[in-house]
Parts: structure tokens; C-alpha cells; sequence
């Protein structure tokens, strides 16, 4: 078999990888003496892919908002029995997500992991539409639309995306809308899983105490073989003005206190592989340095009665957004934006310390290397680095290498207030 081995001495860590006839790239990380074992079959593929050119056609389409997730909760329908209680009757728990840019089916077992693999592997593969369950579905997805439309905490998240973002479908709810997914039929659903479930374009990781040759025979078995292989699909995205929409959006719903999102647009976005992963970390460093439960601004409002302990913040960055995110919930969360601007008007030095950076550095590295213990973050985490173009074995390395300057520089190009926006859910009165 030709098989690619990595490893990291470091970490202590091997990454078994080979790439199926199809196309399909599996991955395998070994766990000895793990009773738990974890799979994720997953597509790079989310709600954002909307405008594209599908598989054997020149012209592109722009499908309904909502499609992937609605796909996603399709390919768990079968003719006859139910997914889940395949699952279940095999001893393993199985789930499914979608966020903006990838899709994911995924289970965990303690026994009949090459069985439950081969399900996984047959079920993904071999979707079932018709007129009468696309109906169907179109009814449960707008209950779960309407359910989080409700939700001031799933509100005042897309409020500050449709605040920060003019263009960019990342600011459209991952489900669609009530409406969008009314255009959804069965002739689409193909269309865009002929596309986008190609082989080529998805990834299958496993970590446990396995096989890998027998992981290898399970899915060569299990896989589909009448194929059209895709070499590169092409995505459309709309052109994005660096400048935010509008600075600050409102709204009053059922909650006890104000919810509030503070949004910092990026606007070089187009980094890829190793220097966008690196990015992530550099803004995540900054974010945990300045907001933290263990920084000075933190535990100054938190004294004051300004902010609890929901106040948190991070940064996540793709192939065509990124955007930090401070948020939290507060009596007066317009004196929490204004006192951010202050803060980021001080001296960089005097509020980006460097033993600040060193400690946080250590607590990110330490924080990896206990995640290794767990088989749910290696997994969760290889595949969101994996369609960023970087391999999780290489993690700790990223994170030794970055410097104090790094995260010095980083921070002037990217908070300034010309990229801030406010969103604020209010309790009814």
C-alpha cells in the first residue's frame, strides 16, 4: 500500500496517511490502549459555498441559501431503516454538523468500530432524495429556523455578521431562511451533492487503538466506484469592501440582560495554509492577553459589575472572512465598547505585555498537549486545520514559533475602530 507516515518526536505522535483510488485522502491517527474510537467523514463544504459551477457544467449556478444543511440532515434519510438506529444497534454514537465552510458526519464507538466505519462510509455515499421527503424536510429545517430566529443569543451573533459583512454570505444564517429553503428540491440537492461529495474533495480521519490496513480494507470495500472525479471546483465569492456595513445594530427580544457581540472585520483574508493557521493563533494570543480571565480589563469590569462571567473572545479566520469577536453579556454594554476603544488607544506595549505573551503561550501549548488525550479534539480539530491546508501534527510548531513582534504587529493591522462594529440585544420592556 502506498502509505505516508508523519511524525512529530515532540508530540510523540504518528499520522498515517493514504489516498484511495477515488481520490478520497483518509487519515489515521494511532491511540494505543484507547478503549474509545472516533471517525469523521467530512466534506470542505458549508453554507457559504452558494454560488459555484457544478460537476459537468461550464455555467455557474447560484443555489438557494440553506442548501447545505438542508443536504446534511437529507443523506441521514434511507429507504428503508434509520441511520441512527443502525448506529445505536452497533454501539455507536453518530451526529452530523455544518458551519459556513465545511460539512462533517462523524461517530464515536467502544466495539464494532470497522462495521460502524463501513456504514459510515456507505450511508454518506449514497444519498436519498426524493420530491415527497424533500417536502417533508422543508418543514422540520423551518421549525429549527424559527427555533433559532427566537434564540437573543443566535440573533445577536448574526446581527453582528450582518453588521460587519456587506457582501460575504458568512453573515446569512448556516440553515437559510424560512423562504430560501422553499427553493430547495431534490434536482439541486444532487446537484450539489454530485459537486461537492466528490471523493476528491473530502477527507476521512479515524483515531483509536485500529488498523490502519484494516481502515484502508473497510472503506476500499465500502466506497462507491462509479465516480466522476473533480479536480478543482470552482467557487464564486462577491467582491468584500473592507469597510463594515454599518457600525452598530439593535434589537430588543426576551432575555434578562443585554447580550452584546463586539465585531473586528479582517480584511487579509487571503492567506492560505500555514500563514492563515498562524494568523488564527497570533489574534487568538491577543484576544486572551487583552480579555482573558486573567487580564487587568477583565477583572477591572468584572469588579465593577460591567461584565460577567459569560464575557469571552475570539478570533476565526477562513478562505474568505475572518473577523475577532469580544462577547458577553452586560448592564451597559455600550460602556463595554467604549472602554475596548480606550484600551486599544493605550500603548501597545503597556497593555501587550510580553510576560503576558510568554504565559499565554505556554497555556496554549500545555492546553494542545492535553487536548492529545482526547480523541473528540484530535479528531475535531485535524479537520478544521486539514481544509485550512495544515496538518494537526504540525500544531506544536506553529505555536513554538510564534514571537512577541508577531503578535505586536498583528495587533496594529487589524483592531482599530474603523473595523468595529457593536450588537446589542436588549430585554423587552
Amino acid at each position: 500500500m502506498d502509505i505516508k507516515i508523519y511524525e512529530n518526536e515532540k508530540i510523540r505522535e504518528k499520522l498515517y496517511y493514504k489516498k484511495m483510488k477515488s481520490g478520497l485522502k483518509v487519515y489515521f491517527m494511532p491511540k494505543e490502549g484507547y478503549t474509545k474510537q472516533y471517525a469523521i467523514f467530512a466534506t470542505d463544504y458549508g453554507s457559504i459555498d452558494n454560488v459555484f459551477t457544478p460537476i459537468g457544467e461550464k455555467e455557474t449556478v447560484e443555489v438557494p441559501e440553506g442548501i447545505a444543511h438542508f443536504l446534511e440532515h437529507k443523506l441521514f434519510e434511507e429507504p428503508e431503516q434509520n441511520i441512527f438506529d443502525k448506529f445505536s444497534r452497533l454501539g455507536a454514537n453518530v451526529n452530523a454538523y455544518t458551519n459556513f465552510t465545511q460539512t462533517a458526519y462523524l461517530f464515536s464507538s467502544t466495539e464494532n468500530f470497522y462495521e460502524n466505519l463501513a456504514l459510515l462510509v456507505e450511508f454518506v455515499q449514497h444519498p436519498y432524495f426524493t420530491d415527497e421527503n424533500v417536502e417533508k424536510e422543508k418543514g422540520i429545517i423551518a421549525q429549527e429556523i424559527n427555533m433559532y430566529r427566537d434564540n437573543p443569543n443566535w440573533r445577536v451573533f448574526f446581527n453582528c455578521l450582518g453588521a460587519m459583512y456587506n457582501e460575504n454570505p458568512v453573515k446569512i444564517d448556516i440553515a437559510g431562511t424560512v423562504e430560501s429553503i422553499q427553493n430547495i428540491n431534490k434536482e439541486l440537492l444532487y446537484k450539489c451533492y454530485n459537486t461537492f461529495y466528490s471523493p476528491t474533495n473530502m477527507v476521512i480521519f479515524i483515531v483509536g487503538d485500529l488498523s490502519f490496513d484494516e481502515i484502508i480494507k473497510v472503506i476500499d470495500e465500502s466506497e462507491k466506484k462509479d465516480y466522476k472525479e473533480v479536480e478543482k471546483i470552482n467557487r464564486v465569492f462577491p467582491e468584500e469592501p473592507k469597510e463594515v456595513r454599518e457600525k452598530f445594530i439593535e434589537e430588543s427580544m426576551m432575555t434578562s440582560s443585554p447580550l452584546f457581540y463586539i465585531g473586528f472585520k479582517d480584511t487579509d483574508n487571503e492567506l492560505e495554509g500555514e500563514k492563515r493557521v498562524r494568523k488564527n493563533f497570533i489574534t487568538n494570543f491577543i484576544l486572551d492577553m487583552l480579555f482573558g480571565s486573567s487580564s487587568v480589563f477583565y477583572n477591572d469590569m468584572y469588579e465593577e459589575g460591567l461584565i460577567d462571567s459569560s464575557f469571552g473572545a475570539y478570533y476565526t479566520g477562513k478562505k474568505s472572512y475572518g473577523h475577532s469577536l469580544i462577547v458577553g453579556e452586560s448592564k451597559n454594554p455600550k460602556e463595554v465598547y467604549n472602554r475596548i476603544m480606550l484600551l486599544f488607544e493605550k500603548e501597545i506595549t503597556s497593555i501587550l505585555l510580553e510576560e503576558d505573551f510568554n504565559r499565554i503561550k505556554k497555556k496554549s501549548m500545555g492546553e494542545f498537549l492535553m487536548g492529545l488525550n482526547s480523541v473528540e479534539f484530535i479528531a475535531n480539530t485535524f479537520i478544521s486545520l486539514y481544509f485550512d491546508d495544515f496538518l494537526l501534527i504540525d500544531y506544536l510548531d506553529i505555536l513554538e514559533s510564534i514571537k512577541y513582534k508577531d503578535v505586536v504587529e498583528r495587533f496594529n493591522n487589524h483592531f482599530t475602530k474603523d473595523n468595529s462594529v457593536l450588537s446589542i440585544i436588549n430585554p423587552l420592556r
